[in-house]
């Protein structure tokens, strides 16, 4: 499912990385849960991965490249839910117990099975189309913000505004079926502060006081959430004389953007001079992160990325799948940031906080 090459180990992890790493934040089980019998969580988990089938199998019968796609989808559908209850009756089934990543590895590999490589093309073309033509007005916003501090919190509420852009959750998928969204009216919408985990406050200080020589941001989804969420944040970076690479999937999953698209996009915003509104990007890199789902595990990346990332001094893992689901409490040999938007109810239960609650946990590692 992955790159061919061999994957290995963020160098940023402290290692033994057996007893200091795990890709997940909720305990879907305990050590003294009966291993033949699903947990309460296993449970809710399970439905909430069984509430999005609709939706998904709407967008692989509506995918052109495959044939016959109404009666493969139909099997995906089948095959998905049987799986789903199977674990839900014998946890230990199909590789379990289960956790985020196994229920999207288990959904990507009968999708990739039944001939569907990208269901969800047609809308992240669209709304990569749509965001690249609201991004010079966004970063104008941006720049006209004189106060250094302000314009940070600026782009960090950009960051959340375009979280929103997620296929992956079943609510937002139907409100976005509707009528779409808006950035800007997303950015003015944003839940008030104090936040669930809010340390934008300590974030904000520390890049005031001395901004970070080298920035890996592993990215989330395309349309707004790349382009009028991300790309501001990392252009600002740029402008004080950052290194910033972004890392991006190397296969499609669900509207996250590939390394590929993340590519073809910035050379439709670079000018001639391959600047971005002004900035020069020189010192940006867009990088394959070996990943294939909408989760990551930290432990199992690109040999490319361990690479661009062995000298980072400040790492961002951006979005609900691998900000807050697989890696809220990660820890890493330097700074980190966590960020994103809560979109499933069993996550906002978990961390106490309210559906569509902004999560920014910053770590400092003091040196």
């Amino acid at each position: 499912m992955e790159s061919d090459s061999e994957m290995v180990a963020l160098p940023l992890l402290p290692t033994p990385i057996e007893s200091n790493y795990r890709a997940c934040t909720i305990p879907y089980r305990f050590p003294s849960d009966n291993p033949r019998k699903a947990t309460p969580t296993e449970i809710s988990w399970i439905d909430l991965f069984s509430n999005s089938i609709p939706s998904f199998k709407e967008r692989a019968e509506s995918d052109t490249t495959v044939p016959d796609a109404p009666v493969r989808a139909e099997k995906f559908a089948k095959r998905y839910a049987e799986i789903l209850e199977d674990l839900k009756k014998d946890p230990e089934s199909h590789g379990g117990p289960p956790d985020c990543i196994l229920l999207c590895r288990i959904r990507e590999l009968i999708l990739r099975e039944l001939g569907f490589r990208d269901i969800f093309k047609k809308v992240k073309d669209e709304e990569n189309a749509k965001a690249i033509s609201l991004f010079p007005e966004v970063v104008r916003l941006s720049d006209a913000i004189n106060d250094e501090g302000k314009r940070i919190e600026n782009l960090v509420r950009g960051i959340f505004a375009g979280n929103i852009f997620d296929l992956g959750s079943a609510q937002l998928a139907e409100v976005f079926s509707k009528d779409g969204m808006s950035f800007l009216a997303s950015c003015q919408n944003l839940v008030s502060r104090p936040w669930v985990i809010d340390d934008l406050d300590n974030f904000q200080a520390r890049w005031l006081k001395k901004p970070w020589k080298k920035a890996v941001i592993f990215v989330d989804n395309s349309g707004a959430d790349i382009i009028l969420g991300i790309l501001p944040f990392a252009r600002e970076m740029l402008r004080l004389g950052m290194q910033v690479v972004l890392a991006a999937n190397e296969l499609p999953s669900i509207n996250d953007v590939t390394y590929i698209e993340l590519a073809e996009i910035l050379s439709k915003l670079k000018d001639e001079n391959g600047q971005l509104m002004g900035v020069d990007t020189s010192n940006l890199l867009i990088a394959n992160s070996g990943n294939d789902l909408p989760v990551i595990d930290l432990a199992r990346v690109s040999q490319e990325v361990a690479y661009l990332s062995s000298d980072a001094d400040l790492v961002i893992l951006e979005g609900m799948g691998r900000g807050i689901e697989t890696n809220l409490y990660a820890q890493f040999k330097c700074d980190s940031l966590k960020i994103g938007m809560v979109k499933h109810p069993e996550v906002a239960q978990f961390l106490g906080g309210r559906l569509y609650d902004c999560v920014i946990k910053y770590n400092e590692v003091q040196i």
